[in-house]
């Protein structure tokens, strides 16, 4: 009937009004191909999850799974042991994740506590406006366009050599392309401090699908800039942004993809601003998880000086044992360690901060080191090389007080054995 309708109407545009005719069969014929276009998604979709099934048939050793007409009978207690280990396991698109945070977080917004419509209390605004905000049942920091600000931290110059940057990003639907979130890295704590004319360094400029720097060095500019498809899914959603500096080298990571890896940049960060850019009426400026943190030594040379390594890159969701896909990072590293250095044994410790009972944060941090070492076992590391201990809140290594203090006192351990 809709079909009919529209014909209908192009037959009448085409008679009296050519120009708005041809914008119709224009708007037409992009309409069919949008169309023909969903299809061919929905079946590549389809066609993936089979082929997917089928090569966990052959990578695991598993048994083909049953038809969906015919399903497989399994009694209560097994189902449900079955959800709980599978709840455990990060997905497996984040499978080659290489991202791994810094050791110790020197800055990370705590937003629960933060009052909606005041300004962020963890942040100097530098231009625009910023203000607490709920999406949903998030709490999130919802910005102006353009509006730029930056962490709220006492010391001067506080980004060290080694460093990283997470937060997470919200794009809105099909028009996300035009959003951008812009990272600038100044040479002080000025953040309107001229540099040097010879060596400019532009803002870091991330949207939905890719990102783009350049750099300036005798006065000559360069890029780097790496785009997906502007639009590659349509939906509206959260992305985490990942960066790391080391000295000389940038990388820009978009969910579990790697988008930037730039190994010689001209660059001397010590401090950033955060900025969003986007014109469109209505869409949802927001960020929210911001944290900053040290990089550190190698996980061997700390096992070699120490005993032991400390990571408080492996993050679970809120209360529970489900680890978050981000902390694929960590534990890919930590597995390809485990399997170069056959010898290694450890004890994994897991520690929370002091918010809660005593009773749930202990037996909490059990069940997380238990996750860890599923994870690591699905990534091949023998389970008998592995122990699992939670110690809750008894072992504080920085001051609740803070949400920095409480961050480094969310981790998880591994102690050689």
């Amino acid at each position: 009937m809709k079909k009919l309708i529209f014909l209908v109407m192009a037959g009448f545009l085409l008679n009296s009004f050519p120009a708005e005719a041809q914008f119709l069969q224009k708007l037409s014929k992009k309409a069919e191909q949008a169309a023909e276009n969903a299809v061919v998604r929905k079946t590549e979709q389809k066609v993936t999850k089979k082929t997917d099934e089928a090569m966990d048939v052959i990578l695991d050793n598993k048994e083909a799974p049953e038809p969906t007409s015919q399903p497989k009978q399994e009694s209560p207690a097994s189902t449900s042991n079955q959800s709980e280990k599978t709840a455990s396991l990060p997905d497996k698109t984040w499978s080659k994740y290489n991202f791994v945070p810094g050791d110790d977080v020197i800055f990370e917004d705590d937003l629960s506590r933060e009052e909606n419509g005041e300004f962020p209390s963890r942040w100097d605004l530098v231009s625009g406006n910023a203000e607490n905000a709920s999406l949903g049942d998030v709490k999130i920091i919802r910005l102006d366009n353009s509006s730029i600000i930056t962490p709220l931290i006492d010391k001067k110059d506080y980004l060290p050599e080694i460093f990283t940057v997470e937060f997470d990003a919200f794009f809105n639907d099909a028009y996300s392309y035009w959003q951008t979130y812009i990272v600038r890295f100044y040479p002080g704590n000025d953040t309107q401090r001229k540099v040097d004319e010879n060596l400019v360094v532009f803002p870091l400029r991330i949207n939905k699908n890719g990102a783009s720097i350049i750099t300036r060095a005798n006065k000559e500019d360069k890029k780097f800039e790496k785009q997906g498809p502007q639009n590659p899914d349509g939906t509206a959603g959260w992305k985490h942004i990942a960066i790391s500096y080391n000295q000389r080298a940038l990388k820009v990571f978009i969910d579990e993809e790697r988008i930037l890896n730039i190994p010689n940049i001209e660059l001397d960060p010590q401090t950033i601003s955060i900025q969003i850019e986007d014109g469109q009426k209505d869409h949802i400026l927001a960020i929210k998880n911001i944290k900053i943190a040290e990089g550190g030594k190698k996980l061997y040379d700390r096992i070699v000086a120490d005993g032991k390594f400390i990571t408080r890159g492996i993050l679970f969701d809120v209360n529970k044992a489900s680890l978050k896909p981000e902390s694929m990072g960590v534990i890919n590293e930590i597995a390809a360690l485990m399997k170069e250095h056959a010898d290694l044994k450890f004890s994994i410790e897991g520690h929370t901060d002091s918010d809660g009972d005593d009773s749930h944060n202990l037996k909490l941090s059990e069940q997380r080191a238990i996750a860890v070492k599923e994870a690591l076992t699905g990534l091949g590391i023998d389970s008998s090389r592995m122990q699992t201990k939670g110690m809750g809140e008894t072992v504080p290594v920085s001051d609740n007080a803070s949400p920095e203090g409480k961050s480094n006192n969310r981790r998880v351990e591994f102690v050689k054995i």
